[in-house]
């Protein structure tokens, strides 16, 4: 999955702008995904509602998990690998609600993603990220 890891790596320093997927001017976590899945296959897999920040967290609604679960194909946790989509769960107890996509696996783990207040960034998948970790998937492609 060198593509997705490139194509994710090329939204590097693009501002984080809530509900935003436009490379170098702005975005989130979850416009960085739909970013390099549009770049992959040319169109969304269906219409993104509107989302608070809080991802559904006060009715305890996993609507990032399912809307995931519903067009990447899922993994085990330990199944690492480049390009793999990362689900994060930030505290126990609220709802999973941050992405990003690895970049690196073995001993120098890292992942790319959004967060407010900062840019796309490749960070270390060091142990306070891993442990927030719930869920791991792929793009459902084929020769990438």
């Amino acid at each position: 999955m060198t593509a997705v890891v490139s194509l994710a790596r090329e939204w590097i320093g693009t501002p984080y702008r809530h509900q935003c997927a436009v490379k170098g001017a702005g975005c989130d976590c979850l416009g960085l995904v739909l970013g390099v899945w549009q770049s992959l296959n040319g169109c969304l897999p269906e219409p993104v509602p509107a989302y608070t920040m809080d991802w559904s967290e006060p009715q305890g609604d996993e609507v990032l998990w399912q809307a995931a679960a519903r067009w990447l194909v899922a993994k085990p946790l330990e199944d690492e690998a480049p390009g793999d989509v990362l689900l994060f769960r930030m505290r126990a107890g609220s709802v999973a609600k941050h992405l990003g996509i690895a970049g690196r696996t073995g001993a120098r783990a890292s992942f790319i993603h959004a967060y407010a207040g900062r840019v796309v960034a490749e960070s270390a998948l060091s142990t306070p990220w891993r442990r927030r970790i719930v869920a791991r998937f792929s793009f459902p492609l084929e020769g990438v």
